[in-house]
């Protein structure tokens, strides 16, 4: 397997835990406000797995797990036995997912592959091929939800509310469908430079603050995140 980019330190990609990440390229969306273009397309830099885990040996005792993202990591053919050998290493593992491949994230957690899951909600069912880019199953989606809120693995639920691709109409629906989600949050979307799309913004903070009360009515938990 070839990685795509390592951060060798984060205080924010794995909740509570100092982590390292380690970025994969391609995803099977196209997400206007995708904040990973290079990424998406597979460009970037390369790093081998060998490198890879020697610098992850020389981490154990120093950080608690690795977060894997991407693009999208359930399309890398071998992430299962690339998870395993975190374990065997004694580091928690973080994977981030679009939800798209549910008998693949079943597989990681049924084998205790992965620790913690974020799951990406792109929005409501009905605006979620707008959001996404591309004409998505929402039944896949529906399964990988249906898993994580069975409460097999911790677990989030985020939404990056980007304007031009999640309106606010959509938040009634994002709540109804994950109504009771231990973890919830609306992301602020930030221009990075290397956005995939055109035509997306940024919603205020007043208007975040607006979506996420039609959210709390359905996940009381719910909250802000990357908003200032």
């Amino acid at each position: 397997m070839e990685i795509n980019g390592l951060m060798k330190l984060t205080l924010l990609d794995y909740p509570g835990k100092t982590a390292c990440t380690v970025f994969f390229g391609g995803c099977n969306f196209r997400c206007p406000f995708c904040h990973n273009a290079s990424l998406v397309r597979g460009m970037g830099e390369r790093i081998s797995e060998e490198e890879f885990f020697a610098f992850l040996k020389k981490r154990q005792g120093l950080i608690d797990g690795v977060a894997i993202t991407g693009g999208e990591p359930l399309l890398q053919r071998d992430i299962e036995s690339f998870a395993g050998k975190i374990k065997e290493l004694d580091f928690l593992v973080k994977l981030d997912t679009n939800g798209s491949f549910p008998e693949r994230l079943e597989g990681m957690v049924a084998s205790g592959l992965c620790d913690y899951v974020a799951m990406d909600i792109k929005s409501s069912p009905e605006g979620y091929s707008r959001a996404a880019g591309t004409n998505v199953d929402i039944k896949k989606i529906q399964k990988s939800v249906d898993l994580l809120m069975s409460g097999r693995v911790d677990h989030e639920f985020r939404t990056t509310v980007a304007k031009g691709a999640v309106l606010p109409s959509d938040m009634d629906g994002i709540g109804k469908w994950i109504q009771g989600a231990p973890k919830y949050y609306l992301q602020g979307f930030v221009d990075s430079g290397d956005i995939l799309g055109n035509g997306v913004g940024a919603y205020s903070k007043e208007e975040m603050e607006e979506m996420l009360r039609i959210v709390q009515k359905y996940v009381p938990n719910a909250a802000l995140r990357g908003v200032n």
